[in-house]
């Protein structure tokens, strides 16, 4: 009977199954591939879309002044002084206008060849048309050749084709009228403030531009109307970014450069970097005007600039303890900003969060390294304050990498409570892990399974407390957190130091049900409010245990969720072949303890075939994510029921 189920559950799979989404439909149908999801991050993101286009017209040369308006119906309206779209009739299509081709097809643009643009930042040929399949109404008008042509959609769909509205003799460009589909975005709305921001980082980064801003929505704080123009670009940004901070430089390292001159290609790197004892460093990029918040090559570049510019002057001025000084140290009190402008850019993803264009690496270097040299030797006084200041740090550093090392023989003993720490033999931080477990079952397989050279294990009882709101006598009494701390080494809160974590990696490993994901996101918690700077380091991680085993004879598998259980039911263990294999045996895993520790190491601890995710963190607006943890986790109900009623209707599968 299985066997019959089976094969008529396959053979219902035939060439009917197939969908094809044609033309926008695939944008509406999985919004999260084109712009990341469907939450607030991603609504501002269509502005990004439509903004970038208008930068890239005045980046090439061919306009100097953008107007930014929110409507009080939430529309938005983007217009430049441009060329304007074309709007005579596609070659590959004959019947439709260059205009509607470009906002109703993927893959659609002027900036594939290089021939419209030099350097850009919509390069997919997806931007505007997303923009357009997910909003409920866009009108584009286009002025060209002394005339103004009008072309209106609804959902990606034109709802007519090109008209000409009339003469414009004074007037040229594009302008974009947007509003976007609450069908895709429910109850997010545009945010003022979150859209001048966007507006005041382009302008800053091309100083031939000048951006207007208006806003019909008054949140109180945002002024309604202003201009953007700043001459003097990175440089500007960086010294209202340092908000009168005391420096080591008198004025910053600063400058742009061409990399025509020296790598005949288009293009050009800006920069403004300076160092400061009395805040947290930071460094913002972009790639011709996108923010890459991940980094990528041109950051590395940079980086790789200072970093064998101050260890070179080190050598000049016979100051020996120049050569220990890591990229580490340089980002610890550097406030950076850099932008690069090239020709056909890789990102990672279609957000373009990462660069990742090798070339960018070897030009943002070469630009930036002659003249760090001669800025150097320029100023002495600021270089000498500089190097002093990051020799120190490099000492601090090594001195409690020293400390570490020496005390984590005396401290493991200290740390192997019963029960408790099950630590790694290696001596260093390098390379280790500590896996936090729920209870001594899953404890006792994964000490079994694990590798006692770099992996260490601390089992919990139970669910830790939730310490959003807790008193800090709550925390120091918890016995979990305080076995918890005492293991990672680091302290808590404002005593917190990343150069004391014992582990590199610290691995969540809960459960694959409903408890072990409260389990975790109590811990995630933890973290967020009492070690963020773990997280921010890149140190926390999530176990991808299996939820499922599958057997079906002599073949035995693990599957992570119900889906993919789904489908090897279907298709049985060894594929096509497979289901004559016989009945499939299905067990879900009540705990990890329930797992042998062959196949835990296998499939959970191994780090040739785990599977890890990365925790991080990502505010485009300062304290968002902080906001968040706050409604889902705080104290108060009312907030977090608010939340669920808000975004329940983005639920598609609930497991309860």
């Amino acid at each position: 009977m299985a066997d019959d189920l089976l094969t008529a559950r396959a053979d219902a799979y035939d060439a009917h199954s197939i969908e094809v989404l044609e033309g926008l439909e695939p944008v509406r149908k999985r919004p999260g591939m084109y712009i990341g999801g469907t939450d607030e991050r991603a609504l501002h993101h269509l502005v990004a879309e439509v903004l970038d286009n208008s930068m890239d017209e005045a980046v090439a040369g061919h306009a100097n002044r953008i107007e930014v308006e929110l409507h009080d119906d939430y529309a938005v309206t983007i217009r430049d002084n441009g060329r304007g779209i074309p709007i005579d009739p596609h070659p590959k299509f004959p019947d439709k206008s260059a205009l509607e081709v470009i906002l109703c097809t993927l893959h659609a643009g002027g900036k594939f060849s290089g021939k419209a643009y030099e350097t850009s930042g919509g390069l997919h040929g997806v931007g505007a048309s997303v923009v357009n399949a997910l909003s409920d109404s866009m009108v584009v008008e286009v002025a060209r050749g002394k005339e103004l042509y009008e072309q209106r959609f609804s959902r990606g769909i034109p709802l007519g084709p090109v008209k000409k509205i009339g003469p414009a003799p004074n007037r040229r460009g594009t302008t974009v009228t947007f509003h976007a589909d609450e069908e895709i975005f429910g109850h997010h709305r545009f945010k003022p403030a979150r859209l001048m921001k966007m507006v005041r980082s382009k302008a800053y980064l091309f100083s031939g531009v000048e951006i207007r801003w208006k806003t019909a929505i008054d949140d109180g704080e945002t002024p309604t109307e202003a201009t953007f123009h700043f001459p003097g670009g990175l440089a500007d940004y960086l010294n209202e970014q340092m908000n009168g901070s005391t420096t080591y430089a008198d004025r910053p390292f600063a400058g742009k450069v061409s990399f025509q001159e020296k790598f005949r290609e288009p293009g050009s790197v800006e920069w403004a970097i300076n160092w400061t004892p009395s805040r947290d460093g930071f460094l913002q990029s972009y790639c011709n005007t996108v923010p890459t918040p991940e980094g990528g090559t041109h950051e590395a570049g940079f980086w790789a600039a200072i970093l064998k510019g101050i260890r070179a002057y080190g050598e000049l001025v016979n100051n020996k303890k120049a050569a220990q000084i890591t990229r580490d140290d340089l980002m610890g009190g550097a406030c950076a900003l850099v932008s690069c402008f090239i020709r056909d850019p890789a990102f990672v993803g279609q957000t373009k969060d990462r660069l990742s264009t090798e070339a960018a690496a070897k030009m943002t270097e070469g630009a930036v390294r002659d003249h760090f040299d001669n800025w150097l030797a320029a100023d002495t006084k600021s270089a000498g304050a500089i190097l002093d200041f990051l020799v120190l740090r490099a000492e601090e550093r090594l001195r409690r990498r020293q400390e570490k090392e020496t005390a984590r023989k005396s401290a493991t003993k200290k740390l192997r409570l019963p029960g408790k720490l099950v630590d790694c033999s290696a001596t260093s931080r390098e390379g280790t892990e500590l896996f936090i477990v729920e209870g001594d079952s899953a404890g006792g397989s994964a000490k079994m399974a694990r590798d006692r050279r770099t992996q260490a294990l601390l089992p919990l009882r139970g669910k830790i407390l939730n310490v959003l709101g807790a008193a800090s006598s709550k925390l120091g009494s918890n016995q979990e957190i305080s076995d918890l701390t005492q293991a990672l080494g680091c302290g808590l809160g404002t005593r917190f130091n990343i150069d004391d974590l014992r582990y590199d990696k610290v691995i969540i490993m809960t459960d694959a049900d409903v408890d072990g994901a409260h389990i975790a996101s109590l811990l995630m918690t933890f973290f967020f409010t009492q070690m963020r700077p773990l997280i921010d380091k890149g140190h926390l991680y999530l176990a991808c245990p299996p939820l499922y085993r599958l057997t079906q004879g002599a073949k035995r598998i693990y599957v992570a969720d119900d889906a993919e259980k789904e489908r090897m039911m279907e298709k049985g263990l060894g594929g096509p072949k497979g289901k004559s294999g016989g009945k499939i045996d299905v067990q879900r895993f009540k705990g990890l303890g329930e797992m042998d520790a062959k196949d835990l190491k296998d499939t959970t601890m191994n780090p040739a075939t785990r599977k890890l995710i990365r925790v991080s963190i990502h505010d485009e607006v300062p304290g968002e994510t902080g906001d968040l943890v706050e409604r889902l986790m705080g104290k108060k109900p009312e907030l977090r029921f608010q939340y669920i009623s808000e975004n329940a209707r983005f639920v598609e599968e609930l497991d309860v």
